[in-house]
């Protein structure tokens, strides 16, 4: 299996061949990346015309030319429910912000290359009076411009035609592990996003990550979770500090608490030994605000983050959700087979630069 790529598209300039080939040749509908052989033994693909996407009246399907490994309909589902099933192992950051509705669809997966956004100061204030014919202060709110690239996120892997032959002839499923494979490398990318210090720069933007973001609240760190100095009451007062930081930057909650792999068995011992029964993890829970504690396994050590889960501060900006596709390399010769996202994090503060992240570290 290739390694995951990260395409990025924006005013019209593009990186990564993929990229490169939907800007060229105008191919910008996923249906048509997935022919699918039909019982008349014809290949057919199924596009998108326009309208309602849950509608069955909006797509059309049309003939093209097959190939050797080109699926049929019943292989193709196979396939789907083999990535959904990997979608869920262990994502900590991306799944939160899909299960707390912070997900931003855009209209035209392929054609948005480029998100602009605004972040706005809190210019306005509310007047009390007894009539109601006062008028309010006329105060203008200050807009900043921001620019975010849609990367398209995609692993390849391959179907071996004799196999596939066989697998038609024995009545056996087709075997998914490649794509698998190939889902897992993708959702990792994304979570890598959100929680390693890597940025993707193009076309005037940057994504950033949770780690790299400058408006993003810093908590020093005195001694690390898991050293055998650091005491219970030590790792809960760095909590509140990281929340005491969040309100400060007059952000309220409700937070995620994110800690790395190295500090998870460390949550699960006693709060108080004298009086055992309530760990640290559960300790750190009764904190109000804080819903919730993930593992982050990309996290890197001796780093803990609390997010506030609010669009204002992280969404997910979803293209086109993670699905199979055909892609034809060599000169259409060799038939890849591709798992392919366009999602990204986009992580926000307002024009004050106050953020409802903390950082501690």
């Amino acid at each position: 299996m290739d390694k995951v790529l990260v395409d990025l598209m924006t005013n019209g300039a593009y990186t990564g061949e993929l990229a490169s080939y939907l800007a060229s040749s105008g191919r910008l509908d996923a249906g048509s990346f997935r022919p699918f052989v039909a019982e008349d033994g014809k290949a057919y693909i199924t596009t998108y015309k326009g309208g309602d996407r849950n509608s069955p009246a909006s797509y059309a399907v049309q003939e093209v030319q097959a190939n050797a490994t080109t699926l049929r309909r019943d292989e193709w589902k196979h396939l789907d429910e083999a990535v959904l099933n990997v979608r869920r192992y262990r994502l900590g950051g991306i799944q939160d912000l899909i299960d707390n509705g912070l997900v931003y669809n855009l209209g035209n997966a392929f054609g948005t290359t480029v998100l602009e956004y605004h972040d706005v100061n809190d210019a306005f204030e509310a007047d009390l009076t007894m009539d109601g014919l006062t008028r309010a202060k006329g105060d203008r709110a200050l807009f900043g411009v921001h620019y975010l690239p849609i990367p398209i996120i995609h692993a390849d892997y391959e179907i071996n035609a004799r196999q596939l032959e066989a697998s038609r002839k024995l009545g056996n499923p087709l075997d998914t592990i490649h794509a698998e494979m190939a889902t897992r490398r993708v959702m990792e990318k994304l979570e890598n996003m959100l929680f390693t210090d890597t940025t993707y720069s193009f076309g005037g933007g940057t994504i950033y990550s949770y780690l790299n973001f400058e408006p993003a609240n810093k908590v020093s760190l005195g001694t690390a979770w898991n050293a055998s100095a650091k005491t219970a009451a030590g790792i809960l007062a760095d909590v509140i500090a990281m929340k005491q930081a969040s309100i400060d930057a007059k952000h309220y909650g409700p937070w995620k608490l994110y800690v790395p792999t190295a500090y998870e068995t460390v949550l699960d011992e006693d709060y108080d030994t004298t009086t055992p029964g309530t760990t640290i993890r559960e300790r750190i829970l009764k904190v109000d605000g804080i819903t919730g504690i993930k593992i982050i396994d990309t996290l890197p050590a001796d780093n803990v983050l609390l997010v506030q889960m609010t669009p204002d501060v992280v969404r997910l900006i979803r293209g086109m959700d993670i699905q199979n596709v055909e892609w034809q390399v060599e000169g259409k010769f060799v038939t890849k087979y591709k798992v392919m996202t366009i999602q990204v994090p986009q992580i926000r503060a307002d024009y004050n630069g106050n953020c409802g992240i903390v950082h501690l570290a």
